[in-house]
Order: C-alpha cells, then sequence, then structure tokens
C-alpha cells in the first residue's frame, strides 16, 4: 500500500496501513483548509505542465494497464473507460487548468444578516475536509478528483482499480511532485494501491479520517458501499437514461440528438440507453432513428417493433429497459403519452439524465418538472450532464440521490458551511 510515492506505510498490516494514511489526510487537509488560493491554483497549472511534460510514460503505462485487462477478457466498453492516449492526457490537464480559473469557494459568504438585537451573522463556505473517492477503471478520475479537491481545500484520498493500477501510480507521483513544487502537502493527494475486496470495505469504514465518500462505479461497486461503508457518503449511481421523442419534436433534430447520445460514447454514464417514441410520430421516426444507428443493437416492445421490423430490432424484457448497457445497444418503447413517458422512466429510471424533444414548450415545462432526474435536457443530449460541460471545470461525480449534492458536482459541492457570528459583547439574557 503506497502513495504515490516510496512506501512509507512499512510492513505493518492492511488495516493499520490505512489508519496511516487517513492520519495523514486529515493533517493534509488541516493546512489545506487555510491554503492561499495562489498556491492552490500553482499546484494546479504545473500539474497540467507536467501532465504533459510525462504523457509518454503516461502512456506507456496505460497501455500496460490496457494489454492486462483485454488479456484477462475485459468488455471492450471497460476497455475504453481505461484508456488514456495523448488527447485524453491533454484533456486531463486542461481540465486542471480550467480548475484554477474558477473562483475559489472556500471563505465566501453565501448569505448574511443582521438581527434586531445587533447580532451580524454569516453562512460561510468551508472545505468539507478529506474527500475519499472509490472509483473503477477511469484513471483519468485521479486527476480530475485531485483538482477539485485541492481548490476546494480538501485533501483527496483516492482508492483506484487493480485495473488501472499502473496509470494511477504515474498520475499520483506527478500530482504529488506539483503539491510539492507550489509549498503544499503531498499528502493533500494519497493513493490506496492494495486493490483487495478487504482494504476496499476497511477504507470505507474510516470513520475518524474520512469525511466524504464518493463511490464512482457500476452496480457491484454501490452495493459495496451500501453494505460496507460507516462513513457519510455521496452515491455516483448509474446512469440509465432516457431521451423522450415527443409528439411535438423536430424529428430531424430528435435523431441527431438520439444518436449522439448512444454512440458519440457509449461507456459512460450520461450516453443513452432508453428511447420513448410518441405514437403519434413513431411510424415516421422510428424508421429514420433506425437506419441512423447503424451498429447499434436495438431491442424494444412489440409496438416498436412492429414498426421497424423484427429483423432490425429484437424483442425487449424488462430488464433490458432496466439495464444501463454501456455498449453500442438501446431499449425502444412506443408510448401514447408524454404521462405514460414519465411514469415508464419512474419505473426504470436511476435519476440521472433524462432527455425531451419537442417544440411544445408546455410539453417541455411539464417534462422536466415531472421528470425525476438529477438533470433534464431539453432538446439537447443526455452528454451534457458533465461538470467540465456545465462549467465546473471538471467534476468529482454525478450525484443521483437528493441529500447535500445532486447532478454534476463541482466545487461548492465538495464545501460545507459554517455560520460566524459577530457580536459586540452581546449577552443572552432570555
Amino acid at each position: 500500500m503506497t502513495t504515490g510515492d516510496e512506501d512509507r506505510a512499512g510492513e505493518t498490516a492492511p488495516a493499520e496501513a490505512l489508519e496511516d494514511l487517513g492520519r495523514r489526510a486529515r493533517a493534509a487537509a488541516r493546512r489545506l483548509a487555510t491554503a492561499p488560493t495562489a498556491a492552490k491554483d500553482e499546484a494546479l497549472r504545473t500539474a497540467a505542465d507536467l501532465l504533459l511534460e510525462r504523457t509518454e510514460e503516461l502512456v506507456a503505462a496505460n497501455a500496460a494497464d490496457v494489454e492486462r485487462s483485454r488479456s484477462g477478457g475485459a468488455a471492450d466498453s471497460a476497455i475504453d473507460r481505461l484508456r488514456l492516449g495523448p488527447a485524453r492526457v491533454e484533456a486531463m490537464a486542461a481540465g486542471l487548468r480550467q480548475v484554477a480559473a474558477l473562483a475559489d469557494p472556500v471563505g465566501s459568504v453565501v448569505e448574511g444578516w443582521r438581527r434586531p438585537n445587533g447580532l451580524l451573522i454569516e453562512k460561510v463556505r468551508v472545505p468539507l475536509g478529506v474527500v475519499a473517492i472509490v472509483y473503477e477503471n477511469r484513471p483519468n478520475v485521479t486527476s480530475d478528483a485531485f483538482g477539485l479537491c485541492l481548490k476546494s481545500g480538501n485533501a483527496a484520498f483516492l482508492r483506484g482499480s487493480s485495473a488501472a493500477l499502473g496509470s494511477n501510480r504515474v498520475i499520483a507521483a506527478i500530482l504529488r511532485e506539483a503539491l510539492e513544487k507550489a509549498g503544499l502537502p503531498a499528502d493533500a493527494l494519497l493513493l490506496v494501491t492494495d486493490t483487495s475486496h478487504e482494504t476496499a470495505a476497511a477504507f470505507m469504514q474510516l470513520r475518524p479520517y474520512i469525511d466524504c465518500l464518493i463511490p464512482r462505479g457500476g452496480p457491484a461497486l454501490i452495493a459495496a458501499v451500501l453494505e460496507h461503508a460507516t462513513v457519510p457518503y455521496v452515491i455516483d449511481g448509474d446512469g440509465n437514461c432516457h431521451v423522450y421523442v415527443d409528439a411535438a419534436a423536430d424529428l430531424d433534430q430528435a435523431v441527431a440528438i438520439v444518436v449522439n447520445g448512444k454512440t458519440q460514447r457509449p461507456s459512460v454514464c450520461n450516453a443513452t440507453e432508453s428511447l420513448l417514441v410518441h405514437a403519434a410520430v413513431a411510424p415516421a421516426f422510428l424508421p429514420r432513428v433506425a437506419e441512423a444507428l447503424e451498429g447499434v443493437e436495438l431491442v424494444g416492445d412489440d409496438r416498436s417493433r412492429a414498426i421497424v421490423g423484427p429483423g432490425r430490432m429484437g424483442a425487449a424484457t424488462p430488464d433490458d429497459f432496466a439495464t444501463e448497457f454501456h455498449d453500442l445497444k438501446l431499449s425502444v418503447a412506443v408510448v401514447d403519452s408524454l404521462e405514460e413517458a414519465v411514469a415508464h422512466i419512474d419505473r426504470y429510471g436511476t435519476g440521472h439524465t433524462e432527455a425531451i424533444c419537442t417544440r411544445d414548450l408546455a410539453a417541455a415545462r411539464r417534462f422536466t418538472a415531472e421528470v425525476d432526474a438529477a438533470a433534464v435536457m431539453v432538446n439537447a443530449s443526455t452528454r451534457f450532464t458533465d461538470g467540465e460541460e456545465f462549467g465546473f471545470g471538471a467534476e468529482i461525480g454525478i450525484s443521483t440521490q437528493k441529500l447535500h449534492a445532486r447532478g454534476p458536482m463541482g466545487l461548492n459541492e465538495l464545501t460545507s458551511v459554517r455560520y460566524v457570528v459577530s457580536g459586540e459583547g452581546h449577552l443572552r439574557t432570555g
């Protein structure tokens, strides 16, 4: 178990090593809470520069991870999430620079008021402390999480997957070097490299040290968090995202939105997984979109198959409608109304992102009000639910729960508040 540099945990047992890392994360968090914005921004920009300078080393380490996963029989969608090429490294560096350019939330006054007795009460943003992230495959999360945690004054305590271990080691070493160059504690970024299930469970129970846990992965990881975690957590849940093509949709626009949502990057959580089409436009729309979705496996209900033909569309099961495919596969259903579309989404959706294609403003307003999701798109691809696309620089995850944070989690979602009350010798007498 190491941290991105020389292992300072020695020969201790895994539980003791985790405790040591937790203590170090807590100590770093105390320093970061009062770190100047200029120092944090310097570390972010330096990290971006170092990532680009060491792209060849990082891509080589990632290639070894990819080959090991491919040899182990990993699915193409998992390989896609794992792979880092020069373009993705450039995107990681750009994300860090974008975070550096954002306003520092720490110390900002959310609201303030003066009481009749003269007391000034202010609600001020403060860091959460130690933010732990458990994630699968995607090594760019190491960089994204670091950037957002650092700018919001939090220590990033990371546990990636075995598949991306080589990549994560290199990224962590680069980020820790950048922190030291900026005069900040290297332990503001700690990487757990023991990827056993036992260590993952113990990691989720470091209550004295972890202030918030964010899992980024599939159903198995979420189930493990629900079973084992004793620390506070925010669920980054499944993305069974729907597009509903309304009776008043612009069909050319709707075809483009569905194709983009499904095919632009099918392995990610904001990809479109299910298509709902109003019966009034289904005969005209479904054959067109089926032709445009060349290479995509379609499964649908009886009404969809009757229009498209069973040779192009297989029969969908209830499990198909409930599945986040992470692949070039799409479930399809015909509905008779907006209400029926919302009911379908309510039954099968995961609260991530839902979209409507319509030129009817009233239908759009009803859909956005009635559908239960962290993000709702009107005439736009589900692929836009993303921290960078929202202007957050990056994201720590996309929350599908409703308390503390919901949707893409940026800097503000990695802070809490404290009340600062100022008086002039005020005494309470009542």
